[in-house]
Formats: C-alpha cells, structure tokens, sequence
C-alpha cells in the first residue's frame, strides 16, 4: 500500500493575501505566532505523514482552501515489521556499539546526517520505566494544634461591621433670628 506525507513550503495561492493565508492557516492548525513563522519560512514543513492517498488528499483540500499551497509527496515503503508480541525486546548491553545509518529526506535534514547516534532500544509498550521505588517519607509535623469544625458550623468569617449610632442631637437648639 503507497503511504503518502503532506509536505508544505510556505506557499501562498495567488489570488489569496499572504496575510489572510497566514490567519486561516494558524486557525486550521490552532497555532501561534511562533509556529507559523516556522510554517511559513520556506523551508519543507512535513505536516503530516503515513497517510493514504485519499487522506492526504483531505489535508491538501484544507491547505488549499485556507489560501496556502502543499504537495503529496510518496514515502518509501517501509518494511513491515513484525507485531511486539512476537518480538523480544531488544537488550541493551555496553558491548553494543551500532550506529543507524539515516539517509536525509531534505536539505534541512542534511545537517544531521553525520550526527553520531547510538541505536537505543525501545522498551515494549505497558513497560515498566522506573528502576526502583522508594517509600516515601512523611514529613515530620505537629498538627495537634489543629481541629476540625462540625459540618455547616460559621468559620468565623470577617462580618460587616455594623452601621454607626446616630449622634445624640438632644442638647442642639434652633435660635431664631429676628
């Protein structure tokens, strides 16, 4: 079966402004600022690979109806692997001095291709990752100071304060003028 990927350049299509391409796209993928900067320069962006023809025909229509334009390039086929429950996993040993050999797919991958890499393994899928566990240690507090209140009891929460007292007016009198 041909497995495709969705390869996008930064192309803008001509009747469509580069702006507005710009928007529909960081909406189409829900990115920002920061990774259409990277989408759009230039460089091969692979957006999507391991798809068959027609679902990477999906993800063309969708570029190309935000206002940008991608290509369906075919991948080599891999070999098919056999399944994990068939496999045993592989053992790492420091006698084990392998290096995987990568062929660069574009220029950008070029810079890598001398980069030394040890072939690590994988661990099987449901694998334990963690070497040992340590039980941990309660900290060392004095918390019988503290107590509980009975359910729906005031937590003695800040009250409002009540209004002020009217001033004593008894002793004022009115003079009349005249």
């Amino acid at each position: 079966m041909a497995v495709f990927e969705v390869v996008f350049h930064g192309q803008v299509r001509a009747d469509v402004a580069p702006e507005q391409a710009r928007a529909r796209i960081g909406q189409l993928f829900q990115v920002g600022d920061r990774q259409l900067e990277m989408l759009f320069s230039g460089r091969r962006i692979v957006i999507k690979q391991g798809l068959d023809q027609a679902a990477a025909e999906k993800y063309r229509q969708a570029i190309e109806r935000a206002g940008a334009l991608c290509d369906i390039c075919p991948m080599a086929d891999s070999p098919a692997e056999p399944s994990p429950a068939a496999t045993p996993p592989p053992v790492a040993s420091p006698q084990r001095q392998q290096r995987a050999a990568v062929q660069p797919r574009d220029e950008y991958m070029a810079a890598f291709k001398d980069v030394d890499a040890p072939d690590l393994p994988i661990a099987p899928l449901g694998a334990d990752m963690q070497d040992s566990y340590a039980d941990p240690v309660p900290p060392d507090l004095d918390l019988s100071a503290l107590s509980l209140a009975p359910p729906g009891s005031d937590l003695e929460q800040v009250r409002a304060p009540p209004p002020p007292a009217a001033p004593d007016t008894g002793h004022l009198r009115l003079a009349d003028e005249g």
